[in-house]
C-alpha cells in the first residue's frame, strides 16, 4: 500500500464516519498479517467492530433520551417478595410484543411494591431492542403539557411525545390533575391510541381514576383508549421500602408490612 493510498483510506473512513474501523485499522492489519489472516477475515472483523461500536453509541443515546431516573433491570426484580405477580405475564410483556402491536401495560398497586422497577426494567429492555423510549413522572408530564398549551405549543409537544414507541408514565394518581391538565393529557393519549405503546404505573384502581382527573367523563374516555389493548398487572404485595427499613431496625419488628 502506497503512502497516498494509506492516507486516502484513512481520510475516507473518517469521511464515512467509520471511526472505530479507522482507529483500530493499523494495529489490526499488523496483527492480522503476522497471523496470516485472509482479506475476508480482516474485513469481517473490522466491520463487526464498527457495527458493535455504533450499536453501543446508539444505545447510550437512547438511554439518555429515555431519561430513566435510576437503572433497574428486570433480572434484579425480587419476584419472591411479590407472589401476587404472575411471572409468566411479566415474561410475556418482556418479549416486547406489546410494543410491536402498539398495546399498553398498566401496573396497579400500593406504593413500594415494584411498579416503577418493572416499568423501568421493561423500558431498558425496549431501548436495548432499538425502540425509542421516554420515561416521565405523570405530574411533571401534565405540567409540561399545560405549559406547552399556554405557549401555543401543545401540538408540537404532543407530536414529539408521539414519536416515542414506548412512553412510560409513572405515578398516576399521586397528585390530581386540574381540568386544563386533564384535557391536555387526553389529547396525548388520543394521539398515541393504537399508534404507540404506553406503560402506566398507579396506586389507584381504575374506579378511582375519576379522582385523578377530577372529571369522571374524561377519565372514562382516557381509560377507554388505554384499556382497549392493554395488559393490567395488579400487585397486592408489601412495600420493598418498608421491608428494608424493618430489616435495618428503623421500623419495629412488631410492625406489620
Amino acid at each position: 500500500m502506497s503512502h497516498i493510498e494509506y492516507e486516502r483510506l484513512h481520510h475516507n473512513l473518517k469521511r464515512l464516519k467509520l471511526t472505530t474501523f479507522e482507529s483500530i485499522l493499523d494495529n489490526y492489519l499488523e496483527a492480522a498479517a503476522n497471523d496470516g489472516r485472509s482479506t475476508i477475515e480482516i474485513l469481517d472483523y473490522l466491520v463487526a467492530q464498527e457495527v458493535r461500536s455504533k450499536e453501543s453509541r446508539s444505545l447510550a443515546l437512547r438511554m439518555r433520551i429515555a431519561g430513566f431516573p435510576v437503572e433497574k433491570r428486570l433480572d434484579q426484580f425480587d419476584f419472591g417478595f411479590q407472589p401476587s405477580i404472575d411471572r409468566a405475564v411479566i415474561n410475556e410483556i418482556a418479549t416486547l410484543k406489546f410494543v410491536h402491536n402498539a398495546e399498553n401495560v398498566v401496573f396497579l398497586g400500593p406504593p413500594g411494591v415494584g411498579k416503577t422497577h418493572l416499568s423501568i426494567g421493561i423500558g431498558i429492555a425496549a431501548a436495548q431492542a432499538g425502540f425509542r423510549v421516554h420515561f416521565a413522572n405523570a405530574s411533571a408530564l401534565v405540567e409540561d403539557l399545560s405549559k406547552a398549551d399556554g405557549e401555543r405549543k401543545l401540538e408540537e409537544k404532543i407530536r414529539g411525545l408521539a414519536k416515542f414507541q414506548l412512553l412510560i408514565v409513572d405515578e398516576m394518581g399521586y397528585l390530581p390533575f386540574d381540568d386544563h391538565g386533564a384535557h391536555c393529557f387526553f389529547q396525548l393519549i388520543s394521539r398515541r391510541y393504537e399508534r404507540a405503546s404506553t406503560i402506566f404505573t398507579s396506586n389507584k384502581s381504575y374506579g378511582e381514576w375519576g379522582d385523578i382527573f377530577r372529571d369522571h367523563v374524561i377519565a372514562a374516555a382516557i381509560l377507554d383508549r388505554i384499556l382497549h389493548h392493554c395488559t393490567t398487572v395488579n400487585i397486592k404485595g408489601d412495600s420493598y421500602r418498608l421491608k428494608e427499613r424493618k430489616r435495618q431496625g428503623l421500623i419495629p419488628k412488631s410492625y406489620s408490612l
